[in-house]
């Protein structure tokens, strides 16, 4: 374990902020600005003055995040400021330099965030139990303490549109709730607001365009050493459905973002008590049956005399 994440791929990794000149990459670059830029207007995600904490893990989805948030900050109409946070957890073997010396190469500011999740995780979690709720809200209250006290207005989270799916039968088959993850959120204290710009991504183009750019991805001890976790089964799940039905998933968070509260059983959302036939389409509904009867009469008695 400490020898995997001691040896990423990093020697191997292209240089910061040189970009592939090939067409192909061109065009994956174009469909990902596209999607992200998109995503950011629905959503009204960032906007004029703000202050946006790309949170960096060292993975894919947040190398992509921060990738293609610096190429459309170049050509925004609105200024924003973007700095790259990333939180050493202190995991056995971490290769603290690599963000840093990435980081430094691209010119964009940064900070780590050094915080021992690992013990407290590993401590108060069973072998074989999922670490995934704790380490999140360790990480999570150590990103939102250090946003409140910087000015952050705005924090920018590295999950896409299969995370967003895989969470929404998460919660329905082990939450019993029709819930996923929102493209933007407002925390429960107030205080901060997280954007998700890659919502509309698909993880498979994440990773082609993670490959493409060759990023010094730094592996998850915790996460990677935890197969049997519900939502890799999950994502399993889903990959199998989208083999044999290509779109699947596409259609699915399609469906997310065209919910209709009528057509489900939440009384919360719907007023279930309160409905009644409207009265205009009561007398509609008498006027169509009382002339469904002249015609019947008037047939039966054209037939009577025939």
């Amino acid at each position: 374990m400490m020898d995997a994440l001691a040896t990423p791929a990093v020697p191997d990794a292209r240089p910061a902020g040189e970009v592939p000149t090939s067409s192909t990459f061109r065009k994956l670059q174009a469909r990902l600005r596209g999607l992200v830029g998109k995503a950011i207007g629905d959503y009204r995600m960032i906007e004029d003055g703000d202050r946006v904490m790309v949170c960096l893990s060292g993975g894919k989805d947040s190398y992509t995040l921060l990738d293609i948030l610096l190429s459309l900050q170049r050509a925004a109409p609105v200024q924003f400021e973007l700095v790259a946070v990333n939180l050493d957890q202190k995991q056995p073997g971490f290769p603290a330099q690599v963000l840093p010396d990435y980081l430094t190469a691209l010119g964009v500011p940064f900070h780590v965030i050094e915080q021992d999740t690992y013990r407290v995780v590993k401590r108060v979690i069973p072998e074989g139990r999922t670490m995934c709720g704790l380490c999140s809200r360790l990480r999570r209250g150590a990103l939102y303490h250090w946003a409140a006290q910087h000015g952050i207005n705005k924090i920018a989270l590295g999950h896409h549109r299969d995370d967003i799916v895989e969470t929404l039968f998460l919660n329905l088959f082990f939450g019993g709730r029709l819930k996923a993850m929102p493209p933007k959120l407002r925390s429960d204290d107030g205080r901060h607001v997280v954007i998700r710009p890659l919502a509309y991504v698909p993880e498979r183009e994440i990773a082609r365009y993670a490959r493409a750019r060759k990023f010094p991805i730094i592996p998850c001890t915790l996460c990677g050493s935890q197969p049997n976790a519900q939502r890799q089964v999950v994502a399993a799940m889903l990959a199998d459905w989208e083999r044999e039905f290509p779109g699947r998933t596409e259609s699915i968070f399609s469906a997310l973002c065209q919910v209709e509260p009528g057509h489900l059983a939440d009384p919360r959302l719907f007023d279930f008590a309160s409905l009644r036939q409207r009265p205009d389409a009561m007398a509609a509904a008498a006027a169509a049956h009382e002339a469904d009867d002249a015609r019947f009469e008037q047939e039966t008695l054209g037939e009577g005399r025939a």
